[in-house]
């Protein structure tokens, strides 16, 4: 985690608000649902300095955001007030169970080796209230930073940046880490980005829509 958390604190303290201010296509998509739902409640891991968080908050959800980078944690509070942010690891297991309706989760998930995306995604399952919802979006096989740098794990695994592994999920790949999930939709959805030295491309990713089983 040491290590992660390193990465992210030198990227935010040298390029800030990385993504901007606008939240993500797949944001407004899960706000659609949730809404629809009567979501309460949301959990958001990863949540970065809010760019996401903002657009649930500001539509009137409680929402609560676990963000390991120290700097994204300190814009995140001034950028928006309105959510309750904690500066650690969803790994950590800070929070209760039974707490949240829902968990939206951007681009987070893949950053994880397998052992480390299981827990990830049962600690999310268990603070998710009966019938809760869950919205994940992961990089693809699809994406064109596929299969560059270093194999760090047997399938599909690459590090292209010292310290930031990532896992690049085909369909049949994501559908086996959400086993104790009823899935609704799975799909692929493509966001644009611009920032940095990278400048304007587009991420092929899949998202994952599910529901926690009733007991």
């Amino acid at each position: 985690m040491k290590i992660m958390k390193n990465y992210w604190d030198e990227r935010f303290e040298l390029e800030g608000k990385i993504w901007g201010e606008s939240p993500s296509r797949s944001a407004m998509n899960a706000l659609k649902l949730f809404q629809q739902e009567s979501i309460k409640r949301i959990l958001i891991p990863g949540s970065g300095y809010g760019r996401n968080s903002k657009l649930f908050s500001d539509n009137g959800f409680y929402v609560v955001g676990i963000e390991i980078s120290s700097i994204a944690y300190e814009i995140a509070k001034e950028f928006d007030s309105k959510t309750r942010f904690i500066n650690g690891s969803i790994l950590d297991k800070v929070l209760e169970e039974n707490s949240f309706n829902a968990v939206f989760c951007f681009n987070t998930l893949h950053l994880f080796m397998r052992k480390e995306r299981l827990k990830f995604i049962k600690i999310c399952k268990d603070v998710l209230k009966e019938n809760g919802l869950i919205y994940f979006t992961v990089f693809s096989e699809n994406d064109e930073s596929y299969g560059k740098g270093k194999i760090v794990e047997e399938i599909n695994t690459f590090e292209s940046k010292p310290g930031r592994p990532v896992h690049y999920f085909t369909e049949k790949d994501l559908v086996e880490h959400f086993l104790d999930f009823n899935i609704i939709d799975t799909g692929i959805i493509k966001e644009e980005e611009n920032h940095g030295k990278v400048g304007p491309h587009v991420h092929v990713l899949r998202y994952i829509y599910a529901r926690k089983e009733s007991l």
